[in-house]
Parts: structure tokens; sequence; C-alpha cells
């Protein structure tokens, strides 16, 4: 079959227009460094502080674009644990009952009261990329990893749209944890069993 590649999300942040405004200035808009995985997706060349309800600093978190309808910052456990914040694993979006924090821009600062999460593990499928895969938005797989710290990560979501490529996001962790970088290949596991 064939396999999926990977991307490696580090830290960073999406934020909504007013959000955005409030960080860098009145009309600010973001500008685009690179292009991610994701059609109409990009890097920006934008970065803030984040802050703890502790006060521990998390400098220098790039924004992703484009704006979004609700602001959030995706974070590692490693972070969460370093920089103590509280950050449940979520969808992308899914913010309601999350982690506070404040963002911290050249122009000003912005309290979320929500927002803090570590995303969940994900794959990205277009229409056609899941019939060929046989999967379904929503749908749960695993992932066969090879390699010198091979191995099977479960819980992987399965998120189909026509706009979407094929791409697999794990968070730095995971990356660590499989020795994988950005551009390396894993491949799709429905079921498995495990001998006892």
């Amino acid at each position: 079959m064939k396999k999926i590649p990977v991307g490696i999300s580090g830290r960073h942040l999406h934020v909504t227009q007013e959000h955005l405004e409030t960080l860098f200035g009145k009309g600010y808009e973001l500008t685009p460094m690179k292009d991610l995985s994701q059609p109409g997706q990009y890097a920006a060349n934008e970065k803030v502080d984040v802050m703890s309800p502790q006060g521990k600093l998390l400098s220098g978190v790039r924004i992703l674009g484009p704006v979004r309808p609700a602001s959030q910052i995706e974070i590692s456990r490693s972070d969460a644990l370093r920089f103590k914040f509280e950050a449940p694993v979520r969808s992308s979006g899914d913010v309601k009952g999350t982690g506070a924090c404040t963002l911290i821009g050249p122009n000003g600062k912005v309290e979320l009261s929500e927002g803090v999460i570590i995303a969940d593990r994900h794959i990205h499928f277009s229409l056609e990329e899941a019939d060929e895969f046989g999967v379904t938005n929503g749908q749960v797989v695993s992932l066969k990893i090879s390699g010198i710290k091979a191995g099977i990560i479960d819980n992987v979501l399965c998120r189909v749209n026509p706009n979407y490529l094929l791409d697999c996001h794990l968070d730095t962790d995971d990356g660590s944890a499989f020795m994988l970088n950005t551009g390396d290949e894993v491949e799709l596991v429905k079921s498995y069993t495990i001998n006892e």
C-alpha cells in the first residue's frame, strides 16, 4: 500500500484578525514566510511570546496563517510540562475547557481563557486519497513506523476534505520518540493483533 508522508509540527499559534490587530496594530496583516503542506496554509513571519498562568514564558511562537475564527496555541506535552501550561489533547479548533495563556506581541497583549492544546495525531486525506486508503472522515487508525526506533502509533484521526492533501501530522514529542523527521513516510494500519 502507498505510504503516507509525515509532517512534524512544532509549537505554533493560530489567531483571529481581532487578536492579530491587538498584538501587532490596527489593520495588520500576516506576512507569509513559507507554504505548508495543506493548500492555502502558511507559516507567517510573525511570532509572539506566550505566557502561562504561572508566569513561564514560551518565547517566539510562530503564527500560522491565514487568520482563524478562534485563537489557539498548539504545543507539545514537553512544552506543557516545562512551561506550566494546562494543555489537553484535542483536535484543532476544539478548545472549549482547554488551558489559558497570555499572548504578548509588539503592540499589545491578549488574554486567552482557553485555547492551549496538544494537537491530536491526524492524517489529512483528499476525497480520492481517502478512497484509495479505504478510510472515512473521523475514523481512527494506527501507523506503522519503520527504522531504528520502529513501532506502532495508535489513536490517529483521519480528516477527509476535498481541499486536503495527503499528510500525517505528529508533534515534536512523537517525532522524537520514533526518530521521525518531516518528509519521512509511515504505513497505515487499520487493525493489528497483540500476541500475549
